[in-house]
């Protein structure tokens, strides 16, 4: 049987990828051009993840502009200026708002999927943007044809489209890419902003039948961009009891860059609903160092202490390069560290006798 290992989603861009965004930006090429070697460099990483021996794969997200905004990419009624995420290293990413409804999406993860579908031998999985962290694109002063209300049944329409067709179209699990959940936080620490971040998902997720969640996921880390956080300062034990509220099959944690990880293990055992399954996060996509095989048995086996071996998997801490244009890690020390991943969860299952 096993212990069950997937990447959390994105890796970083070949060159060929990141020269064509760039000619693409300088209008040097169109977008079927672009779009063509995207999808060379989706079936290059489908066709690597599998020669690594991954039991599920994902297209690295080379098609998306950013894990958060491939939904409202080309968008006509957006402003740039919107909420803006600060990084401990002091580098910011910014979120357009929205400047008029009705809100829709101009892309869904589908299209994604059966791209990387056309290329897999194996399971694909599905990272789609949890439906909170677009809640921010709406302004704070309001737009006064379209409340706020209305914005937000838009979104959870959306929001569910964006999910229903990935499962209906095969996805192995469906991940929503919560990050927003710890930086909500730092922004507000009373812990209302994420009382609200978690009541809105679980009102997509509602949506759906038990059968249905037991293939959603819901993906937590502090960030990753650039080789800087933006809320690993965060202590964990304000956010994961509220987190496991979410009415999800599968949650996915980053754990190995924790400085203490046997307490967020415990905090972890304490609250993890009975049915869910949890990955843990054994690989550091920010660490310039590649974890070896042994180090990742070992992370593996620690969690094993503390969590059902039964539901137990293992994953990335987070995705290697979340934003397209982020190349602080190589492309192949990614693959190295995935397959440092998928070894050392193989050794571990082997010393648990799974």
């Amino acid at each position: 049987m096993g212990i069950p290992t997937e990447p959390i989603g994105s890796i970083p861009c070949p060159e060929t990828l990141l020269a064509a965004m760039g000619a693409r930006a300088q209008g040097r090429i169109d977008d079927a051009e672009l779009a063509t070697v995207q999808q060379a460099a989706a079936a290059d990483t489908v066709a690597r993840l599998e020669a690594l021996g991954s039991p599920v794969v994902t297209d690295g997200e080379q098609s998306k502009p950013s894990f958060a905004t491939y939904p409202i990419a080309g968008l006509a009624n957006l402003a740039p200026d919107g909420v803006v995420i600060p990084f401990a290293d002091g580098h910011t990413r910014q979120l357009p708002h929205l400047t008029y409804g009705p809100f829709r999406y101009a892309t869904h993860a589908e299209d994604y999927l059966r791209a990387a579908q056309a290329h897999a031998g194996v399971p694909v999985k599905q990272a789609v943007i949890a439906p909170s962290a677009l809640s921010l694109l709406y302004p704070t002063t309001g737009i006064g044809d379209y409340p706020r209300a209305q914005f937000l049944d838009d979104l959870a329409a959306e929001a569910e489209i964006d999910i229903r067709t990935c499962l209906d179209a095969g996805a192995h699990v469906v991940q929503l890419d919560f990050t927003e959940g710890r930086l909500s936080l730092k922004l507000d620490p009373s812990g209302g902003v994420l009382d609200d971040f978690i009541a809105f998902n679980n009102q997509v997720l509602d949506r759906f039948s038990e059968r249905e969640r037991a293939r959603i996921g819901v993906h937590t880390c502090p960030g990753g961009d650039q080789d800087s956080t933006h809320s690993l300062d965060i202590d964990y034990a304000d956010l994961l009891p509220k987190l496991f509220r979410l009415k999800a099959g599968v949650f996915y944690i980053q754990l190995a860059s924790e400085s203490d990880p046997e307490r967020v293990l415990q905090i972890v055992a304490e609250h993890l609903p009975q049915t869910a399954r949890v990955f843990v996060g054994v690989i550091d996509p920010i660490d310039p160092e590649v974890e070896t095989p042994e180090q990742v048995r070992d992370r593996v086996l620690t969690a094993a202490r503390y969590l059902p071996v039964d539901r137990l998997g293992t994953c990335d801490d987070c995705g290697f390069s979340p934003f397209a244009d982020d190349t602080s890690t190589p492309r192949d020390v990614a693959f190295a560290k995935i397959s440092a991943r998928i070894e050392g969860t193989a050794l571990a299952a082997e010393q648990l006798g799974i």
